[in-house]
């Protein structure tokens, strides 16, 4: 695609030595290839299926971080021994 996109930039510019407007056409092809071409910044692609939609999407982080902790919370309780042993080794 950017061979294309060249090679056309190069035949409007060779063909604006005689007249400007294809000057304005090279330029303009080159303005559009750069905001909607392929490889470019744009639109997201819209989410897959499972995938939450943006405004729940902070709701469903906060939920899963919670449940995180909370799983950690009852780790730490039921499993004091191996979390003691653990900061142990992290402190070494």
């Amino acid at each position: 695609m950017r061979g294309i996109v060249a090679s056309g930039t190069v035949v409007l510019v060779i063909l604006g030595i005689g007249n400007h407007l294809w000057w304005l056409a090279a330029v303009a092809l080159l303005y559009l290839h750069a905001t909607h071409g392929r490889g470019s910044p744009g639109t997201p692609p819209p989410p897959g299926p499972g995938t939450p939609p943006a405004p729940d999407s902070y709701r469903a982080y906060r939920e899963r971080r919670d449940r995180l902790a909370r799983w950690e919370r009852r780790y730490r309780r039921e499993h004091p021994f191996e979390v003691r042993r653990q900061e142990r080794e992290k402190s070494r």
